[in-house]
């Protein structure tokens, strides 16, 4: 009987990025910080983008303490010398870089009515042109090593309309398109470009509006199939997946981890 070892292009998925390196944004807290740690468990060094300096001590403290390297750096998405000076530290410190995580991101709800131009520039500058320019300065790296994999931070709020949050639906929309793009331009040069697109998620970002009684249970009940709310590692692990040779002949590919909201 054959194994499937045996068996060309059968062999079984490795979820194993050891000596890689990553490039989390937005990695002090929340999904970012579970992020990182997540890569380094499953064995990457990991570059912690971060606004202010020492706000991800307690992360590079963790990811040392299972015995791997880690790099914390200035990087606000809305600044451009930033994010290039932030992904030439991590090629300079490291070698080189294989995974960038675009998580930075923002949201600044209202009623479409009343949404102002300073607010609408604001998420146009974090959610999406951050996004751009971070993939960018990553993947000129990435393309001259022959190989990366980026995983931009979506939202389910990309496919459905949630009330108030029309600029921020908008900007996760554009994430998804931008991800269709970069993945059909940088694919046969080795670079996959994919997608996580979360439901509303425990996190210090969302603690204000999930302590409201009646506002969580509205979101438990919407998130269909499983009744729950998320959990940054929920969020973690599709990550990773995408992150990993197990997903090598995925791109283009933008993955709801939504307990069924959009499922209805």
């Amino acid at each position: 009987m054959e194994t499937m070892k045996e068996i060309p292009g059968t062999e079984f998925p490795s979820f194993d990025v050891t000596g890689q390196v990553a490039l989390v944004t937005g990695a002090a807290r929340g999904l970012g910080r579970a992020i990182a740690l997540t890569l380094a468990h499953a064995g990457a060094d990991v570059v912690l983008g971060v606004l202010r300096p020492g706000s991800a001590d307690d992360v590079v403290q963790r990811i040392e303490a299972m015995g791997r390297r880690a790099l914390a750096v200035p990087m606000d998405v809305s600044d451009l010398e930033q994010i290039q000076a932030g992904v030439e530290a991590a090629v300079e410190h490291f070698g080189r870089l294989d995974i960038l995580v675009n998580n930075a991101g923002i949201s600044i709800g209202d009623k479409a009515e009343d949404v102002t131009a300073a607010d609408l520039d604001r998420m146009l500058t974090v959610n999406l042109k951050g996004t751009f320019f971070a993939s960018q300065a990553a993947g000129r790296v990435m393309l001259r090593q022959g190989y990366g994999r980026i995983v931009n931070l979506s939202s389910q709020a990309g496919s459905v309309a949630l009330p108030g949050e029309s600029v921020y639906c908008m900007t996760k929309a554009g994430i998804n398109q931008l991800t269709k793009c970069l993945a059909v331009e940088w694919g046969d040069r080795g670079v996959t470009v994919n997608a996580v697109a979360p439901t509303f998620i425990a996190t210090p970002g969302t603690h204000d509006a999930l302590s409201d009684p009646a506002f969580r249970a509205d979101v438990q009940e919407r998130i269909a199939a499983l009744h729950r709310i998320g959990t940054p590692v929920d969020v973690a692990g599709a990550v990773l997946y995408l992150a990993s040779p197990a997903a090598g002949l995925v791109t283009g590919h933008t993955l709801l981890v939504d307990g069924g909201w959009t499922a209805r």
